[in-house]
């Protein structure tokens, strides 16, 4: 057990490195507020309006990609730091844009900020929480991708009743984009309370900087130990190269990453978050009851994320992955079901489906890579490692937010949703063969886990 001097310690530095999550959740939710006036103040064309929309994920790709390469020169702190500068300068730019040229450059700035905080956040808290409660602080990120989420929803809303449709075509979307200085300003503020990992300290040779550090979060005897245990992982290290990870078994972290990255984006939650209003129209709902329904979503969301945090550290990655996939198929299907049969007064089963799916993957598949995939990353290879899996993680998300009005207007919903359902059995498949248990155990350990197993001589003993 933690002293709760510690205790406190390591939740500041969590909760200070998780907020990128707000800034993530507020990008994600905010534009969905003010494309509408956007597309009537500049006549965007489908095309533009989806650039409009999908160009921070350009800048998140590009972000993620350089993150590790900048973080191992420079340190995790400094280029959180960094991200939190760019998105507070992409609200400000967003806000004052004088044309659509100027906020879709302003909106691909912040796309390197949140993309160096998403691949950096939890590889920073991963690096300094105890292996006891590390699920649990590396939920937070999630956490607080859910709340930023569920909160610019709210401030869309009361931003568009403040003043007249002829206010918000000139004025709202601008407050509705410029409020995103807060959880900028807020995550830079909490930055400069935090210290730089103790394991990027200890790999520029700042080892008593390190002991310190991990002596207030653990204690004197496990800071030792932990210490050294650092130590000796990276002066076994041969290389920090990236090509390292195609070497056997770094190979299959990398390939366990990324499989986790794109899990985390294609299984369908991306679809139902950003177009969400649009499926529930097409079952019935009108008059902004599809606003309702959405919201309905969202509180669900926050529900089973926070149950989640409960959950992690006792009931183990693994299992609540191969779980929740599974009943995250058996809702896939069933959405699928009420569009194929459109059975009378299907909305409200919808809903419920939909509730189900997301409930199932807020404790699994929506949390749970974050966490992950800077877990199984040995130190001297962590932030290139991450940065890889993230930027495939982006990629993904790019992929879905482009093409799931086009699968549902062509195929039709209940194609659509089987599609997913057969992409969660994937997913459950590839859980239980491949993917390995980190629960409990210290970054050192997950680390021996990929090491090549020496092969037995065939020469009998004895």
């Amino acid at each position: 057990m933690l002293e709760k001097q510690s205790t406190w310690y390591v939740i500041l530095i969590a909760v200070s490195a998780g907020m990128a999550g707000l800034l993530y959740g507020f990008d994600t939710a905010v534009i969905s507020g003010a494309i509408g006036y956007l597309q009537d103040l500049y006549d965007l064309s489908p095309a533009m309006e989806g650039w409009v929309i999908s160009c921070v994920m350009i800048g998140g790709v590009i972000g993620v990609a350089i993150s590790g390469f900048l973080s191992d020169r420079y340190g995790r702190k400094n280029i959180m730091v960094v991200a939190a500068i760019l998105f507070i300068i992409s609200a400000l730019g967003s806000a004052f844009a004088t044309s659509i040229t100027m906020l879709v450059w302003a909106r691909i700035i912040g796309g390197f900020g949140i993309g160096f905080a998403s691949a950096l956040s939890v590889t920073y808290i991963s690096e300094c929480a105890p292996p006891a409660i590390r699920g649990r602080l590396g939920s937070l990120y999630q956490l607080f991708t859910i709340f930023g989420i569920c909160a610019t929803f709210y401030i869309n809303y009361g931003v568009a009743n403040s003043g007249s449709y002829a206010w918000g075509l000139e004025e709202g979307w601008r407050w509705m984009l410029g409020y995103g200085t807060i959880p900028g300003v807020i995550f830079l503020i909490l930055l400069f309370f935090i210290p730089e990992s103790p394991r990027y300290l200890i790999k520029k040779g700042r080892e008593s900087e390190a002991y310190q550090i991990l002596k207030r979060i653990n204690g004197e005897k496990i800071a030792k130990k932990e210490t050294q245990e650092i130590k000796v992982s990276l002066e076994t290290a041969q290389s920090t190269s990236a090509r390292d990870l195609l070497k056997p078994g770094l190979r299959m972290a990398l390939g366990v990453g990324i499989f986790l990255a794109l899990f985390n984006q294609v299984i369908g939650m991306n679809a139902v978050t950003y177009y969400g209003p649009d499926i529930f129209r097409r079952v019935g709902f009108e008059n902004n009851t599809e606003f309702l329904a959405t919201s309905i979503i969202g509180s669900v969301q926050v529900v089973f994320t926070i149950l989640a945090l409960l959950l992690i550290d006792k009931l183990g990655r693994k299992k609540l992955m191969a779980v929740g996939s599974s009943f995250m198929a058996i809702f896939m299907v069933l959405i699928g079901s009420v569009f194929y049969f459109e059975p009378a007064n299907s909305g409200p089963l919808l809903v419920i489906f939909v509730a189900g799916f997301t409930a199932a993957f807020c404790v699994s598949m929506g949390p749970i890579p974050w966490i992950m995939i800077p877990e199984i990353f040995p130190n001297h290879l962590r932030a290139k490692a991450v940065g890889i899996a993230t930027m495939f993680l982006w990629g993904a998300n790019w992929a879905i937010g482009q093409f799931t009005p086009m699968l549902i207007n062509n195929m039709g919903g209940a194609f659509t949703f089987w599609m997913f359902a057969v992409i969660n059995v994937i997913c459950f498949t590839f859980v239980m063969t491949i993917v390995p248990e980190t629960k409990n155990k210290s970054l050192e350990e997950i680390a021996e886990i990929w090491k090549p197993k020496k092969k037995i001589g065939k020469e009998k003993v004895g």
